[in-house]
């Protein structure tokens, strides 16, 4: 029952509020509260002492009744506050493997003078995100997104929650915004690279010595091999870096989805995300055809993108392709 009213309730507010488009303000009209469990029962209480006060003609009753009344209003205005005047300025979803966790990036935004404490963003199904915003200051949440096939996840119906000051009323608004997570195949398999044309067998191209060229660090992806974190950097509290170098001859690695023909659909685009893992922390330069379709050689964080949002999207169909996370 819970879930339904929820769902009717959101379906509601956001045919009144319509589609969002950052930034996004929480004003009076799209922010809604009610009493929490224990508001409801704090409101029962003080039900009860004026019952008792009127029964029994206590004024020192009827007085701590109305004072604590007045007490329960005070926290109402102060919970419908601490959400008012807060600005989402930004909303990234970071792709990801499937099994493994995706990333939806927060940034809100405080202007007013006032410190805003416990803001929660929550997701159907997914842990919520707590912090607290300075005055005019901005924080950033993090939402860990469960995965488990390949494709495109559509994020609907963020909502924004505080309980704060008492916890006897619960302010919150939704957030609905066209926000979709590429989900990649995971990256497994048991081929190696395909061998270059041109190229001796066994020769090295790329392992951070010898004739390769640094280029410096960059921040963890998913899949990038252990060996090639930047450990000692990582100890003196910097965040998880891996070390880029450029080989001065790399080779040219062409994936080909029809050259794998003894592995069922999934499988193939398994193997083709390892390689291309692969051959980018390698460095090299890398195609990938796929039947009716086909990217040039290149290399570099976006051309990996684009091969690994091509492998989790093929043979989807549209309709098909998104999956809402929340209704």
């Amino acid at each position: 029952m819970k879930r339904f009213l929820r769902a009717r309730i959101a379906s509601w507010a956001r045919r009144r509020q319509g589609a969002d488009v950052l930034p996004v303000t929480m004003h009076y009209r799209r922010i809604y509260i009610l009493p929490t469990r224990a508001g409801w029962g704090f409101a029962f209480l003080l039900f009860c002492m004026f019952v008792a006060g009127l029964n029994y003609s206590n004024s020192t009753a009827l007085f701590l009744t109305f004072w604590l009344a007045g007490f329960v209003l005070v926290g109402l205005h102060r919970c419908h506050r601490n959400l008012l005047g807060i600005a989402l300025q930004g909303a990234t979803a970071v792709p990801t493997f499937a099994g493994g966790a995706g990333e939806l990036e927060l940034t809100l935004e405080n202007p007013a003078p006032l410190m805003r404490l416990r803001i929660e963003a929550d997701l159907p199904g997914v842990a919520p995100s707590v912090t607290d915003i300075a005055p005019r200051c901005a924080a950033r949440l993090s939402l860990a997104l469960p995965t488990t096939v390949r494709g495109r996840l559509l994020i609907d119906g963020l909502r924004l929650t505080t309980a704060l000051p008492f916890g006897l009323f619960r302010a919150w608004t939704w957030v609905y915004l066209p926000l979709e997570l590429i989900v990649y195949p995971r990256a497994r398999g048991f081929f190696p690279l395909p061998t270059v044309a041109g190229v001796t067998p066994g020769a090295k191209t790329r392992g951070g010595s010898g004739g390769d060229e640094w280029l410096g660090l960059r921040a963890f992806r998913d899949g990038d091999s252990p060996h090639q974190v930047a450990w000692k950097a990582y100890a003196r509290g910097a965040p998880l870096l891996v070390k880029e170098y450029c080989a001065a001859a790399a080779p040219e690695r062409y994936f080909d989805f029809e050259r794998l023909p003894n592995l069922d659909t999934e499988r193939r685009l398994e193997q083709l995300a390892a390689w291309i893992v692969d051959a980018e922390n390698r460095g090299e330069r890398y195609a990938l055809t796929l039947p009716g379709g086909k990217l040039a050689l290149d290399r570099g964080a976006q051309h990996r993108h684009r091969c690994l949002s091509a492998l989790a999207l093929h043979g989807l169909a549209p309709a098909r392709r998104a999956a809402a996370i929340a209704r």
